[in-house]
C-alpha cells in the first residue's frame, strides 16, 4: 500500500532522505558508505546500481538501443537522448516560455512568471533575505535547492554519477557538462567567430579574447586578466608561492606547465618535432624559434642599430652590445660577461663547470 499512496516510510538516518521502498533506501546509502557492489567483468568499473552497470556494459558491446526519431541519433543511455533532444526543442521551450500565462509580476523589475512561489524566489534577490542556512559553516541562500548542494561540500555526497566512465558530482548540471566530453556536444557557438565550446562558461571567457575584457585584477601591482586562474599564477609571483615540486630533484615551481617541461630534463622527452628536418625539443615555443631558421624569419629588432633576430633572447644579448651590461660574473676572478655562454667557456679556464639551468633559454654562440 506504501507505494500506491506515497507513504514514505524509510528514512536515511544520515542526511533525511525518505522512500517508499526500502529497495530505494538501500541504494541510497550506497551514496553515502560508497559501496559499489556491481563490478564490470571487462575493465573492472564498479558502481552503486546494477542498471548503471547495464548501461556501461553498453561502452564495450556497442549497443545504443535509444534513437532520436527526429534525426536518428543512437546512444548507449537514455540520459543522453534526453540531453540531444534539447538540440531540437529548443523552439519547444521558446515557446513554452513566451505563451504560458505569467499573472505574477514583481513591482521592482518587471519580472513576471506563472506561480507565486517563483516570485517570492525572485523578490528575494532584491529584498537581499536567504532564509536558508547551513549550520554546519554558516553560509545561506535564497532557494532550498541551492542549501541542499551546498550541504554536498560538508558530506561528501555525489548523487549524479556518469554511466559511461563512473565520474560522480554533486549537482546534476556538473554532470551535464561533463557527459559532454563523451559525447561531444558543443552547444555553446561565439557569434564573432564561430567558435564552439561545451560549457556556458568558456564561451563567457572566449567573449572577452573578442571584447578585451579583463575582470580580473591584483591588488598588488594593478595586473589585469580575463580568466580568474590566470590571476592565481599571477599572484604567486608576488607571494613567491611554487607549489609544483619534482619528486627527482626537487625543483619547484609556480606553475604546472614548468614543471611539466621540467620532468623532460629527466625523461629526455621531446615531443615536439620539425617538419623540414625532424629535430625535436621539449617545448612548443623551442620548435617556433627553430621554424625560424627555416623561413628565415626574424620578428625581434634593434631599436638602436635595427638589426633583427629570430629569438627574443638573442636580442637582449645583443642589447648589451649597446648599454654595456654584463650582467654574468666569474666567482673565481671577478670577470664579467654580457652572456651566459661566454661565461661557460671562460670557466673551463679555471676547471671549474658553470652549472646551467636547462630551462633557461639564451643563446649559447
Amino acid at each position: 500500500m506504501g507505494r500506491h499512496i506515497g507513504k514514505k516510510t524509510h528514512s536515511c538516518e544520515v542526511c533525511g532522505y525518505a522512500c517508499s521502498q526500502k529497495s530505494h533506501l538501500v541504494k541510497h546509502m550506497r551514496t553515502h558508505t560508497g559501496e559499489k557492489p556491481y563490478t564490470c567483468e571487462v575493465c573492472g568499473y564498479a558502481c552503486s546500481q546494477k542498471s548503471s552497470l547495464v548501461r556501461h556494459m553498453r561502452t564495450h558491446t556497442g549497443e545504443k538501443p535509444h534513437s532520436c526519431k527526429v534525426c536518428g541519433y543512437c546512444c548507449p543511455a537514455k540520459s543522453h537522448l534526453v540531453e540531444h533532444m534539447r538540440t531540437h526543442s529548443g523552439l519547444v521551450k521558446y515557446m513554452r516560455m513566451h505563451t504560458s500565462k505569467k499573472t505574477h509580476s514583481c513591482v521592482v523589475c518587471a519580472y513576471s512568471c506563472s506561480t507565486k512561489s517563483n516570485l517570492v524566489k525572485n523578490m528575494r534577490t532584491h529584498t537581499g533575505k536567504k532564509p536558508y542556512s547551513c549550520e554546519v559553516c554558516e553560509y545561506s541562500c535564497y532557494q532550498k535547492s541551492s542549501l541542499v548542494m551546498h550541504m554536498r561540500t560538508h558530506t561528501g555526497e555525489k548523487p549524479h554519477s556518469c554511466e559511461v566512465c563512473g565520474y560522480s558530482s554533486p549537482a546534476k548540471s556538473h554532470l551535464v557538462e561533463h557527459m559532454r566530453t563523451h559525447t561531444g556536444e558543443k552547444p555553446y557557438s561565439c557569434e564573432v567567430c564561430g567558435y564552439s565550446c561545451s560549457t556556458k562558461q568558456s564561451l563567457v571567457r572566449h567573449m572577452r579574447t573578442h571584447t578585451g575584457e579583463k575582470p580580473h585584477s591584483c591588488e598588488v601591482c594593478g595586473y589585469s586578466c580575463s580568466q580568474k586562474s590566470h590571476l592565481v599564477k599571477h599572484m604567486r609571483t608576488h607571494t613567491g608561492e611554487k607549489p609544483y615540486s619534482c619528486e627527482v630533484c626537487g625543483y619547484s615551481c609556480s606553475i604546472k606547465y614548468t614543471l611539466t617541461v621540467h620532468m623532460r630534463t629527466h625523461t629526455g622527452e621531446k615531443p615536439y618535432s620539425c617538419e623540414v628536418c625532424g629535430y625535436s625539443r621539449s617545448t612548443k615555443s623551442q620548435l617556433v624559434e627553430h621554424m625560424r631558421t627555416h623561413t628565415g624569419e626574424k620578428p625581434y629588432s634593434c631599436e638602436v642599430c635595427r638589426y633583427s633576430f629570430s629569438t627574443k633572447s638573442i636580442l637582449i644579448t645583443h642589447m648589451r652590445t649597446h648599454t654595456g651590461e654584463k650582467p654574468y660574473s666569474c666567482e673565481v676572478c671577478g670577470h664579467s660577461y654580457s652572456n651566459k655562454a661566454t661565461l661557460v667557456r671562460h670557466m673551463r679556464k679555471h676547471n671549474k663547470p658553470l652549472v646551467v639551468d636547462p630551462l633557461v633559454s639564451e643563446n649559447f654562440d
